[in-house]
């Protein structure tokens, strides 16, 4: 597991068109040294604050969308086209104004899709998804993502996995079902850790003065089952983008001077 690095921006519309561009600079880089690019998706807040920054940013063009393969962290287990759904809302932020490749697209199940509301039948097809895009380079039972990017609650959870509930505590399946989550809708679909672990680099998202708690908690050394941002990491970089209200309780030693 790789060791936490941060970047601290002045505010949240900072922190999004700056991660908006270390995007940009990741996809094209993938895509001139492989051919393609792999980016799991996260909803909330910053997730999509940085969906629509990217829409706004001149350089998105430098990115070929229809070589880009996009994942979800996780989704509420709502049916199609819900506006809470994850998938919904990244559409209207960017994925509806790019070119993108419709087969290259992996929105989680919803609850009126081909299982029903089955939440447990709908994480298994999503693993089985995951499992045929996974080549023998990746080791295992997901592609190697080249970014996975996750928002931090105020509660330290992680996609869908919540502080103590039995997701988090999982380490064999890389998709599960959640049900009683403990923020509305209560059923969800979501990766593992596991499952997050196997990407090249997880960005966690962290912006306004209700996340600074979690952030200090999560960065002090506290386990993955209280704390699950503390259990999310890649493999070869873990970067926290915060703005200055979410790392306002971190001791000033853990990250360098705001990014301009």
């Amino acid at each position: 597991m790789s060791t936490p690095q941060l970047v601290v921006h002045h505010d949240k519309e900072l922190m999004a068109q700056a991660a908006a561009a270390r995007l940009i600079t990741k996809v094209v880089d993938a895509q001139a040294s492989r051919g393609y690019a792999s980016v799991v998706l996260t909803g909330g807040r910053n997730g999509n604050g940085l969906l629509a920054a990217l829409a706004a940013a001149p350089a998105r063009d430098a990115i070929d969308w229809a070589r880009l393969d996009l994942w979800w962290g996780d989704e509420r287990f709502l049916p199609e086209g819900d506006p809470e759904r994850n998938v919904t809302q990244a559409r209207e932020a960017l994925l509806d104004s790019v070119p993108l490749d419709p087969k290259r697209v992996h929105a989680m199940p919803a609850s009126d899709g081909p299982w029903g509301a089955d939440v447990d039948a709908a994480a298994g097809a999503y693993a089985e998804e995951l499992a045929r895009a996974a080549g023998p380079e990746n080791h295992g039972a997901v592609p190697t993502f080249d970014v996975l990017m996750l928002g931090v609650g105020p509660d330290t959870h992680v996609a869908s996995l919540f502080p103590e509930l039995p997701a988090v505590r999982e380490t064999e399946r890389t998709v599960v079902g959640v049900r009683g989550a403990p923020k509305p809708p209560p059923t969800r679909v979501t990766l593992t850790l596991p499952a997050i672990r196997a990407a090249r680099e997880v960005w966690l998202l962290a912006a306004g003065e209700d996340k600074a708690r979690a952030a200090a908690i999560a960065l002090s050394g506290a386990g993955e089952i209280q704390a699950p941002a503390a259990g999310a990491s890649g493999r070869s970089r873990t970067l926290w983008l915060l703005d200055a209200a979410a790392a306002s309780q971190l001791p000033r030693s853990l990250y360098p001077p705001a990014s301009p």
